[in-house]
């Protein structure tokens, strides 16, 4: 299955979660501020699910191959990622019933430096980039962090979290 790489908006990442970086709200009521030296308005209100601690992670992603393989669900936590010196390929699929993913409905888009996405739990997800490696900020949930370590330091089950075999490619 090829996978077209889609621009981010608001619209299309709404199935998926929530944009991030966008313009300054005018008048919506939320927390906002604005003069000549700052500005700063409320983004988003991270959710780490029940009983979480939100954890800030320095992520180095440089995984360039246009074959997504696997992908990963995190069910407990929203996970936002931002790109701080390039852009991403976030690549996203919803859950089936079962808890599966819907590969039928994959999708990718390209995160610019600048914004970022925040996905519901229950998302899966792969990442890819074009350049050698490209460090982002992410903000998830600290235990979830333990799980996927444990599993990928030392094949420990998960917990929180699963990782799935996919065929799919995105365009060279």
């Amino acid at each position: 299955m090829l996978i077209d790489i889609q621009d981010l908006s608001t619209q299309s990442i709404r199935p998926y979660g929530w944009v991030l970086g966008k313009a300054m709200p005018q008048d919506c009521g939320l927390p906002a501020f604005s003069n000549a030296d700052i500005s700063f308005w409320q983004e988003h209100i991270f959710d780490p699910g029940a009983g979480g601690e939100v954890e800030v992670l320095s992520v180095i992603y440089r995984n360039t191959q246009r074959t997504i393989t696997s992908l990963e669900v995190h069910r407990l936590t929203e996970q936002a990622v931002i790109p701080l010196t390039g852009s991403i390929i976030q690549i996203l699929a919803f859950s089936l019933p079962d808890g599966s993913p819907d590969t039928a409905g994959l999708r990718a888009f390209r995160v610019p430096v600048g914004q970022g996405i925040c996905m519901r739990p229950g998302c899966w997800h792969a990442t890819r980039v074009d350049s050698a490696e490209v460090r982002c900020l992410m903000l998830t949930r600290g235990s979830t962090t333990v799980d996927l370590v444990a599993h990928l330091a030392a094949r420990s089950s998960l917990a929180e979290s699963e990782i799935t075999s996919v065929y799919a490619t995105l365009p060279a």
